[in-house]
């Protein structure tokens, strides 16, 4: 039996189950996707805001603030990708303007430290490519990007080291109540844990009705983005946000920590919670933002287009609760904007909550003497220099094996994500990891060549690796 059974290994699942690691336990983290950080989580503006756009009194507020300063320790920890590049609500008229005074004092209210509403000149000085048009903005020094998905990876691999198990391609299908605590279907096996946490992202409200009756309910919403190639990545300096309206915080430029410029979301709702498709009307939206925000923009530069789902729910904030009634349940749901930057401070409360209910179910909450909160530094090949790299090669020659030239990524690497803990296999699964096929060809090149590598590290046949999901095969069978 499980002391701990966390549902779902997006940013919050994972934070979670890493936070829980640092106790002597026995922590189960499931997922239906063949990896971590496969729904929200792979598919989102990447950014860690600020959180002068909370209401006061939230819990999306409490956990903003917290959150962001919380970024620091836990991506040098985990040697992910983090800036701190300050972001900008941008004002071109006398009506946005009064929306960006109020921000500015829903963030003073917050406790939003090191912010200032700037002048027309001071905005340009700062970011040139914007509109002539522009009369003011509101900056946020402590607003910053990082990558997400690498985030939840490294939590994922360094909760594992820590003692967590992770199950993956392990859909829920049931929960039922047993003697002790509950009997958990997932995938092909029955698992049994004291207490459940749900993490379950757009599908919450089903998970928490396999259980109890129904006091929620997930609205997904679709948004979309176009990745520009990173000749355009200077584009602007910081996260560059449109003046929020009913829909959202709206449409965003920005850079991302690997040098792009991305662009999005819109904001639809819609009825299937997969459906990713991107759309005319949703990019279009997107692109006159740009084409209304910056100088000027060429859509030429773009190399890709996605879209992300996010679980919405008619009280516009994060439920974590337990329901009536229930100290071995805890609902995390509706963890949509600012959910990323949130996840840390969510980590930190639930597990005071799961404390809380200690006695009752029998757990103690030792600290572990050997909890490691760090995790090996990954190799970056193309940022080492010259005699490092030769040194490199010298212990490994497949570190000389250039595999990806668009993002100069070496085998060395890809072995590296496929062989860690947590590790990759999928073809996307290693571009979230090590980025080939991320460049301006979208793995034209060296997908073919990562499948190779693949296919050798995880003794499997070539036509058996997928591209990302369950289903998603490449190969049917050999041509010539």
């Amino acid at each position: 039996m499980y002391d701990i059974t966390v549902i779902g290994a997006g940013i919050t699942g994972t934070f979670i189950a890493r936070e829980l690691s640092k106790y002597d336990l026995s922590i189960l983290l499931l997922d239906k996707e063949n990896d971590v950080s496969n729904g929200t989580t792979k598919a989102n503006s990447a950014i860690v805001h600020a959180g002068y756009d909370a209401v006061e009194g939230t819990l999306k507020a409490k956990f903003n603030v917290r959150g962001n300063d919380m970024f620091d320790q836990i991506c040098r920890d985990l040697d992910v990708p983090f800036k701190r590049i300050g972001s900008l609500v941008t004002a071109f008229n006398d009506e946005e303007m009064e929306t960006i005074r109020g921000l500015y004092q829903r963030g003073l209210n917050n406790g939003v430290p090191d912010m200032r509403i700037l002048e027309k000149e001071e905005v340009l000085e700062m970011e040139a490519n914007l509109k002539e048009s522009i009369q003011g903005a509101l900056y946020a020094k402590t607003g910053g990007i990082v990558g997400p998905w690498e985030l939840a990876i490294a939590l994922a691999e360094n909760a594992v080291e820590n003692g967590v198990k992770l199950e993956l391609n392990s859909a829920v299908t049931a929960i039922e109540k047993g003697a002790v605590g509950y009997e958990v279907t997932a995938g092909n096996q029955i698992y049994q844990t004291k207490l459940v946490i749900n993490c379950a992202g757009v599908y919450g409200d089903r998970i928490d009705q396999m259980v109890n009756e129904k006091s929620f309910e997930i609205m997904p919403n679709r948004g979309e983005y176009n990745l520009f190639d990173k000749s355009v990545g200077d584009m602007v300096n910081t996260v560059v946000f449109g003046c929020p309206s009913s829909a959202g915080k709206g449409t965003v430029i920005l850079p991302t920590v690997h040098g792009n410029l991305l662009l999005g979301p819109s904001a639809d709702p819609i009825d299937n919670r997969e459906d990713t498709r991107t759309t005319f009307a949703g990019l279009t939206s997107i692109n006159d933002h740009a084409k209304n925000t910056l100088r000027e923009i060429g859509f030429h530069n773009v190399i890709t287009s996605f879209s992300g789902i996010r679980a919405k729910v008619a009280t516009q904030d994060f439920i974590i609760e337990k329901p009536k009634g229930k100290e071995d349940f805890i609902n995390v749901a509706g963890i949509d904007s600012p959910g990323l930057t949130a996840a840390p401070a969510i980590a930190e409360y639930v597990v005071e909550m799961v404390k809380e209910s200690g006695d009752a179910l029998g757990l103690t909450f030792n600290e572990k003497e050997d909890f490691n909160p760090k995790r090996t530094p990954s190799i970056h090949f193309m940022e080492l220099s010259p005699k490092e790299q030769k040194q490199l090669i010298e212990k490994d020659p497949s570190f000389g094996r250039i595999i990806c030239r668009c993002e100069y990524i070496t085998e060395g690497e890809i072995v590296d994500v496929i062989k860690r803990k947590a590790g990759a296999t999928t073809l996307d699964g290693v571009k979230r990891r090590a980025r080939p096929g991320s460049g301006r060809c979208q793995g034209g090149f060296c997908a073919p060549r990562v499948m190779e590598i693949l296919a050798r590290e995880l003794d499997v046949d070539m036509k058996d690796v997928l591209k990302d999901g369950k289903g998603s095969y490449i190969l049917t069978e050999q041509t010539k």
